[in-house]
């Protein structure tokens, strides 16, 4: 980004406008501005992608351990078969053991834009959310940035405001975000804001040495239809707006993650909402789920919800 408000078109701005078909100075223009990104850490080795604004929409499927299963082999299969169905994105969301090890090798294996949620492991290391402290999330945020992961998404706008707001207001599903639910939980416990909220410059410090994305994600978005576009989930967003214009002033690369589970005819004001607000930062929509009895026939509910936040203007499909 900072090439880019310097008015130099790097290598990997040329090569993405030749895939996109797009004039390099007129994209160097619009990753300037913040409403496209080229999300690739300088230790991962791959041919760059573009996202945002005049890209095509891009796909990103999940990939990860668990703690009831572990077999690196079936994730590296999982990402090459991802891969050669065309996402352009892959999450590592891993909870099982030996995480270092198993990113590592995912890293090494991923020809696409590779992203992770840092406080999975930050978690599993302490044991309990409730021993974590500030230095242990942000020693965990450096080390995937240090070994390459070209995005990391991080819940910042999970405060104390919005944990309020959302208790006072009630909701059908609560907070159903992991990441999100740890926030909220370790500041209950604590009494204390949301560490990545008050040390957000601490963050864009490390995203910036290693040209790293945030993904600043949306851990109070609705998981039933009912609690779509409700007062927490805007107050959560209201914070990510602030927080990428730091970003963008510290020339760090953001996108924003949307809902969730939305009824359809809700789909475009949120893709409205979070353009104008996050000032046209890329959006990353979780379907979005047009139904909340579709248990099992989400890839049908999530294509519906998918191809109308499309349609509208969204980035990123998940």
């Amino acid at each position: 980004m900072e090439h880019a408000k310097r008015g130099r078109i790097t290598e990997e701005m040329r090569y993405v406008a030749a895939v996109e078909g797009l004039d390099p100075e007129e994209l160097r223009r619009r990753i300037a501005a913040g409403v496209a990104i080229i999300p690739k850490n300088v230790r991962h080795d791959f041919n760059p992608i573009g996202v945002g604004q005049g890209l095509s929409t891009k796909v990103n499927a999940n990939i990860g351990t668990s703690g009831h299963h572990q077999q690196l082999h079936e994730e590296i299969e999982k990402l090459r078969m991802a891969v050669a169905c065309g996402a352009e994105m892959i999450m590592d969301l891993s909870t099982g053991d030996e995480l270092d090890s198993v990113r590592r090798e995912i890293i090494r294996r991923c020809p696409v834009i590779l992203g992770t949620v840092p406080i999975y492991q930050a978690v599993a290391d302490r044991g309990s959310v409730y021993d974590l402290t500030a230095d242990d999330l942000f020693e965990v945020i450096e080390r995937h940035a240090r070994d390459g992961i070209d995005f990391v998404t991080v819940h910042c706008g999970v405060s104390r405001e919005a944990v309020r707001r959302m208790d006072a207001d009630g909701r059908i599903a609560g907070i159903v975000s992991r990441g999100g639910s740890m926030l909220a939980s370790w500041i209950a416990r604590a009494g204390e804001e949301n560490p990545l909220l008050v040390q957000f410059d601490r963050l864009l410090q490390i995203a910036y040495e290693y040209d790293m994305t945030l993904s600043l994600g949306d851990g109070i978005r609705p998981g039933a239809t009912g609690d779509a576009t409700d007062a927490a989930q805007i107050q959560e967003l209201l914070t990510l707006g602030e927080l990428t214009r730091r970003a963008h002033e510290r020339s760090v690369q953001v996108m924003i993650e949307g809902p969730g589970h939305v009824p359809i005819d809700q789909i475009e004001a949120n893709v409205k909402l979070e353009k104008r607000i996050c000032r046209g930062a890329p959006f990353y929509v979780l379907g979005p789920l047009t139904s909340d009895i579709g248990a099992g026939y989400d890839h049908t509910t999530g294509a519906i919800g998918g191809a109308v936040a499309s349609a509208c203007g969204a980035d990123v499909l998940c």
